[in-house]
């Protein structure tokens, strides 16, 4: 499915080392409409059990019906997970209401659970100003004090969430970062799957390709991409990009790219794929970018797409500061584009592009980075290591 892989990649590990995994979720398709409510269906992956519960959800909807579909899961996951009675509940956030289910479980169960934070709540939904009500924004931080007190430990996807999560008052031995992950071994096949993205569509060829692949929301800014094709669009319109995702801002981005004049010229739209097909388009890149509105609060973030873009062995772009800043100039694995200015990070790109051998260089130093740093299953030991000290202290 679309989206974020983290919970299932871990589920499957877990599962492969021997452990009964029982995941809860919602199933977010148009297939929920209509149907009796709460419906649940359960289905054997890769080794474990998958829960599903069936409620409409998008990131294309406004923020007041998400919060609406969360409070909805929260309320029907926890009566179910309660019934399946496990040694350990791993409740992952966001948002931050799954700490009800988990809580709840956790208690009925009478077992510890331990909570990861894939972003930080409230602070992003108040940074963009999402939440605004006083006794919302009041309630969140209730809500988000309530669920680290309530933890037995706390798996921060980032240092920067780690710091957030300190703040509160929680002792850092309750605390151990584990950042997203890069599936080394689904990104071995370059060449084939390349050569494939490539023939199948002709606007690309042999042509320079910069991808986004994820999310297309309101706090990830994709119409910053649509903005640095036009301006490459006379000096370099060799240059591609793909955008392959879904989301709220997906229309808007569509029409600011027809208006600019680059939209299926320069700047090519593609809807979402699951996890295997979006491979090919990562090894057919040149360049891969991960993107955020202007926000410090972003710069904490552990997105998905960085991670791939790291495993598939590419020049990785990002537009923010930062930890995920920092290890792409550490190791020569990347460039970071200036948010405010797309004219001045054209510049930067084709200046990458157009070095071959810089790209070769990034791109090599991106999947050392990948192996040595952020391999799935080097992490997965270490979020099961810290669900068994929970367990057996």
């Amino acid at each position: 499915m679309p989206g974020s892989t983290r919970s299932a990649e871990m589920a499957r590990r877990f599962a492969d080392a021997g452990h009964d995994v029982q995941v809860v979720t919602s199933q977010r398709s148009g297939s929920s409409i209509g149907r009796p409510a709460p419906h649940w269906d359960v289905s054997t992956e890769d080794g474990y059990t998958v829960h599903w519960c069936h409620i409409p959800y998008s990131n294309a909807m406004g923020f007041g019906r998400r919060v609406q579909a969360f409070f909805k899961f929260a309320y029907d996951a926890a009566r179910y997970a309660a019934r399946l009675d496990g040694d350990v509940i791993l409740a992952t956030s966001t948002p931050l209401t799954i700490a009800i289910p988990g809580v709840y479980a956790s208690r009925a169960s009478r077992c510890p659970m331990v909570l990861e934070i894939r972003d930080l709540w409230p602070e992003l939904p108040i940074a963009i100003g999402a939440l605004r009500n006083r006794t919302g924004i009041a309630a969140a931080r209730s809500l988000e004090r309530w669920a680290y007190r309530h933890s037995a430990h706390i798996v921060a996807l980032s240092p920067g969430m780690r710091e957030g999560i300190l703040a509160q008052g929680i002792p850092p031995d309750r605390v151990t970062v584990i950042p997203n992950a890069c599936d080394v071994d689904l990104f071995r096949t370059v060449h084939e799957t390349r050569v494939s993205i490539r023939d199948r569509h002709e606007w690309l060829g042999d042509r320079p390709l910069v991808l986004y692949a994820g999310t297309l929301g309101r706090i990830n800014g994709v119409s910053y991409l649509a903005r640095i094709a036009q301006a490459l669009q006379d000096k370099a319109p060799e240059v591609q990009f793909a955008v392959v995702g879904d989301g709220a801002e997906t229309n808007e981005i569509r029409s600011l790219a027809l208006d600019l004049g680059v939209l299926d010229r320069t700047f090519h739209m593609l809807p979402a794929v699951g996890k295997q097909d979006v491979v090919g388009w990562f090894t057919a890149a040149d360049v891969v970018c991960s993107l955020f509105v202007d926000l410090p609060q972003m710069w904490m973030n552990s997105a998905n797409k960085f991670f791939d873009g790291l495993a598939a062995g590419k020049a990785v772009a990002i537009n923010y500061l930062g930890w995920q800043a920092d290890v792409l100039a550490t190791n020569h694995a990347g460039i970071v584009l200036p948010p405010a200015d797309p004219e001045e990070a054209g510049n930067i790109l084709l200046e990458t592009i157009r070095s071959p051998a810089r790209l070769v260089e990034m791109g090599q130093a991106a999947r050392r980075l990948a192996i040595r740093d952020f391999d799935r299953d080097k992490l997965s030991r270490q979020l099961l290591d810290v669900l068994n000290r929970v367990v057996n202290p």
